[in-house]
């Protein structure tokens, strides 16, 4: 080979290293990925200008151009300064997604110039395709030193100042203020927390509606806008009363917790009793809804008793009352008497003695239900004695009633009495109810008011030995 040729052979072979390293062997026939990004003003930026992901280059500038519709501020200054900057990306700058940012930021003062400093987005985001172009909102650019100079003017810094030695006058003062209303943020969040959730509404379109009404309330006051003016204008006369009465307002909000404390289980009851009282509006519905006829037809009755007590009429009424209300009140007054003496004991003696007595049932082991003998209460079989009562009626001919006997006869006898006795086919197991101590009476108390009786809870009798039998 010759000098030449080896020598044509190692300048090659040293571009080649040299571009590899310098870019990182890249491949240059590989195509870039590029984005448009949107800026409202290019800031600066240049071609070839570096483009950064967390401090890492990642691709470079390519082209600045004008923003669609809209021409670069240096050639139309009166129109816009919208650009549309053209970013190739490398490899290791991707993916992006489409809620990527960019923002124009200044390098050190050793590098100079701007960069773009790009946000990838987030993962959940859809991944932005080749030559994607991404909107203004997602384009930042830097404030410079030029622009905040131009707006502290004097009168803006003055104002400025102003500000600020009126904030810290704020501060200061209504600093213990903010302090002891820390407190009562947790419940005041809280509190609107369940008024923001309530303005949801119960029912779907509750909100949407809302909203419709509240168009028309606007729309009415569009319509009338001297009304408007008018309740601006006694807003303003309410705010300054309050302002006069400041010391009152003052006492009246240190009043406020208090009052809160003693409403809030009011207005708790009041809530749980509105589902009673709608229930109750519900059901008064059909009588209000018949409450018009009901009038109506009342009102001829109406129109005659008008009539009746009308002084012609009343003259008669009154002279035909004057003999009959002594009369009633003479009857009133012996009423009283009867009612206390007579008509309270017995209505006492009733409903404290004999229904309880009455209801009472008598369960014999010997006479029951498997003997014909079925319980019955006491009211029922209070009554059996009377159809005999009617059979033993005397009378004079032989289709009246008569008196049924029937006559039998067994082989025991026993004593029933001082001379009476009696026969039974089966032996007698044992009597019941026992004969009282001595074979007297129970003890009758005629002169004791019937309702001081202890009740009669219960009808069971002790079971005694069986009679004597006769020889």
């Amino acid at each position: 080979m010759s000098t030449f040729a080896a020598g044509v052979i190692g300048i090659v072979v040293i571009v080649v290293i040299t571009y590899l390293v310098f870019t990182k062997f890249a491949n240059p026939f590989a195509n870039q990925f590029t984005v448009h990004a949107t800026f409202s003003s290019a800031n600066g930026l240049r071609p070839a200008s570096l483009v950064r992901i967390a401090g890492v280059d990642v691709g470079k500038v390519q082209s600045i151009s004008a923003a669609r519709g809209c021409q670069l501020a240096a050639q139309t200054p009166a129109r816009c300064s919208a650009a549309d900057v053209t970013i190739a990306f490398d490899k290791q700058g991707l993916p992006l997604h489409k809620n990527a940012t960019f923002a124009i930021r200044p390098r050190t003062f050793l590098e100079g110039n701007f960069f773009v400093d790009v946000s990838p987005g987030t993962p959940s985001a859809p991944r932005a395709p080749d030559g994607y172009t991404f909107p203004v909102q997602q384009g930042i650019e830097p404030v410079q030193l030029d622009q905040v100079l131009t707006s502290l003017q004097a009168d803006t810094r003055s104002n400025l100042q102003i500000l600020l030695k009126q904030y810290g006058t704020a501060v200061k003062q209504g600093g213990p203020g903010y302090n002891a209303s820390i407190p009562y943020w947790r419940p005041a969040y809280k509190n609107s927390s369940i008024v923001a959730h309530n303005a949801l509404g119960i029912q779907p379109h509750d909100l949407s509606e809302w909203i419709a009404a509240q168009g028309t309330v606007a729309g009415a006051l569009v319509a009338r806008p001297n009304n408007l003016q008018s309740l601006v204008t006694d807003f303003n006369t309410t705010a300054n009363a309050f302002a006069r009465e400041n010391v009152a307002l003052e006492n009246a909000l240190a009043e406020l917790p208090t009052t809160l404390r003693t409403a809030v289980p009011a207005l708790n009851a009041v809530n749980a009793a509105l589902p009673p009282v709608e229930t109750l509006a519900r059901a008064l519905l059909p009588g209000v809804q018949t409450a018009g006829p009901a009038i109506d037809a009342s009102l001829p009755f109406i129109t005659q008793l008008r009539l009746l007590v009308q002084p012609s009429e009343l003259g008669g009424l009154a002279t035909d009352l004057a003999a009959a209300i002594p009369a009633l009140a003479d009857l009133t007054a012996e009423s009283i008497p009867l009612m206390r003496n007579g008509v309270r004991p017995a209505s006492s003696c009733l409903a404290n003695v004999v229904h309880p007595w009455s209801q009472l049932t008598l369960n014999d082991p010997n006479f029951n239900a498997s003997n014909g003998f079925p319980p019955r209460k006491v009211y029922v079989e209070a009554v059996d004695y009377l159809p005999g009562l009617a059979g033993e009626s005397r009378t004079f001919d032989a289709n009246g009633a008569y008196i049924r006997v029937l006559l039998t006869a067994g082989s025991l006898t026993y004593s029933l009495s001082p001379g009476s006795f009696g026969q039974a086919v089966a032996p007698l197991i044992a009597t019941q109810p026992t004969l009282p101590p001595g074979g007297e009476r129970p003890p009758l108390q005629p002169k004791v008011p019937c309702e001081t009786q202890p009740p009669i809870s219960d009808l069971s009798s002790p079971t005694g030995p069986t009679l004597v039998p006769v020889k």
